[in-house]
Order: structure tokens, then C-alpha cells, then sequence
């Protein structure tokens, strides 16, 4: 993650990402950043993003078979005149239509060695990580800053939000029949408590724990 202020347009923050080849990054219209992605492309690794509505580009080659909800997968070249400059190769774009919310998708990738349904199946799991991070921002909340200084503020954000997702992999390691919020609160009651997780999850009951906390100690997290 990559805090920057409110005023910074998302697609500034795609320099920060650790790019490793071979993988796949997948983006929403807001990260249209040509010469970004062509850096993915340059290491070897894969993006899929959705294109925006004013896109200029020139069909070269078309495939004819397609699968039911792929409307088009099409070989393209960029014509804007930047685009142009910033992404000088092939891309591939595929338009899908979803049944469920009856509109049309169009995503734009480098990755050519998968089919287009795979591609319109990784933008629509990304709206997975779009649901963390909701449930993040309902979640984080900061009453109070331990320090005022800047590096201050980034530590006490960075411990809370390196927690939330360890919970969440703890939440899935564990298979935990029980919501995040849940587990947080369990664990929030349970930080000088021994106890196996295991042992801990199985033998707590959520609505007792309000008589279990103590109000005295300092909490990690703090509703």
C-alpha cells in the first residue's frame, strides 16, 4: 500500500507497485496509464484493465469463434497520439458482455496466452480485493494518533493495516466460520491471552465479549 494525499489521482501510485514478471495486475479504468503499462509489458509480466469509453485504437486482426459472452476479441493498435508513443506494441482487446448486470465490459491486456472468458474471470475476481478494502475503510477506524509527526502517523497505519490482513489470512488458513469483523473483536479482547487461536476461536462466544474486555488496557483496535 501507498499513502499518498487525498488530491493525488489514483494512477500516480502504479510507480510504487513492485512489479514481478510473469504476473498478472489487474486495474480499473482509473489506472489507463500507457507508459506505466508498457513497463509491465517490458518485464514480462501481465495486466488486464478496463479500457476507457474514448479509447482510439485500429483494429488489425479479429478472432472469429467465440465463446458466449465474448462479443469481440481483437487485435488493436493504439492511434492517440500519446497512447501511441507511451504503448507502441499490439494490445488485445475483448468485450464481454455480463448477464447479470446486463452491460458490456471492454478490457485491454498484453496477456495473449489466455482465453477471453480467463480475462474477463480475472477483472471480475478483482471486485473481491475492491470488497476488502470497503470493508477496511468501514473498519480502520483511527480515533486518536499515538505521535503527530508524519512518520508517526504512516507507522500506527501501516501496523493497522499489515493486522487487518493477517487477520484475513487467518480468517481464510483457518476457515473460520466467523466474520472479520468478529475475529477482530475476539482477537482485540485477547492480546495478552496464551490460548491456541484454534482453541481461542472454538470457545468464544461473540455476545460475551463485552463482559471479557478490559477497559483499562490499551486495544489494538479500538470500535
Amino acid at each position: 500500500f501507498h499513502i499518498t494525499t487525498a488530491s493525488e489521482h489514483d494512477s500516480k501510485a502504479m510507480k510504487e507497485i513492485p512489479y514481478e514478471p510473469e504476473s498478472y495486475y489487474v486495474f480499473d479504468r482509473a489506472y489507463n496509464n500507457f507508459k506505466m503499462l508498457y513497463k509491465i509489458h517490458q518485464i514480462e509480466a501481465f495486466f488486464v484493465i478496463r479500457a476507457k469509453k474514448n479509447l482510439q485504437y485500429k483494429s488489425v486482426k479479429w478472432k472469429r469463434r467465440l465463446p458466449k459472452n465474448i462479443l469481440s476479441d481483437v487485435t488493436i493498435e493504439l492511434t492517440g497520439f500519446y497512447p501511441k508513443q507511451y504503448y507502441p506494441k499490439y494490445l488485445r482487446l475483448v468485450k464481454y458482455w455480463d448477464e447479470e448486470q446486463k452491460r458490456e465490459f471492454i478490457f485491454l491486456t498484453n496477456a495473449v496466452q489466455i482465453s477471453a472468458l480467463q480475462v474477463a474471470e480475472l477483472y471480475r475476481n478483482r471486485w473481491q480485493v475492491e470488497l476488502f478494502f470497503k470493508w477496511l475503510k468501514q473498519h480502520l477506524r483511527v480515533k486518536k494518533f499515538w505521535g503527530t509527526t508524519e512518520n508517526a502517523v504512516r507507522i500506527q497505519l501501516y501496523v493497522a493495516i499489515s493486522t487487518y490482513c493477517l487477520v484475513a489470512i487467518v480468517q481464510k488458513d483457518m476457515q473460520l466460520d466467523r466474520s472479520t469483523y468478529e475475529i477482530l473483536q475476539i482477537l482485540s479482547i485477547s492480546l495478552t491471552d496464551k490460548t491456541q487461536l484454534k482453541d481461542l476461536f472454538n470457545k468464544t462466544k461473540f455476545q460475551n465479549n463485552k463482559e471479557r474486555n478490559r477497559l483499562n488496557e490499551p486495544s489494538l483496535f479500538d470500535f
